[in-house]
């Protein structure tokens, strides 16, 4: 049954899950675009954005050193680094949405439904 479960599996262990997203959050984060199916891109959607919210409560020096070390279990160092440095500027006149989602055709191989997220840094 599906009561009260918030994500999907994707047919994974946990561990397996936290690797994924792990990678995937710091994969979005350094290069602002990915290309993924549509149903990790949905699940990744709600993922980053609150990553961003917690890194923009890091702003302020004093509470700048315990955001890091939150963010260092999410992702990546290298993807912890650019999102509290100067790249999170780009997200001060928004209050949500930091991402989209763009779906795509079909991949051939499968038929699985593609979809391309993006940062949305304007």
């Amino acid at each position: 049954m599906q009561h009260k479960n918030s994500t999907k599996e994707f047919g994974r262990t946990r561990d397996q899950r936290r690797a994924l997203w792990r990678t995937m959050l710091g994969s979005l984060i350094v290069r602002e675009k990915i290309t993924t199916t549509e149903a990790k891109a949905k699940e990744l959607k709600s993922r980053i954005d609150k990553i961003v919210r917690k890194a923009k409560k890091g702003k302020e020096a004093s509470r700048k050193v315990a955001v890091i070390r939150d963010l260092k279990n999410d992702i990546p160092l290298m993807a912890v680094k650019k999102i509290t440095g100067e790249f999170l500027d780009k997200f001060e006149k928004r209050n949500s949405g930091y991402s989209r989602v763009i779906k795509l055709a079909a991949r051939k191989s499968d038929g699985a439904k593609m979809a391309v997220i993006e940062l949305i840094t304007q």
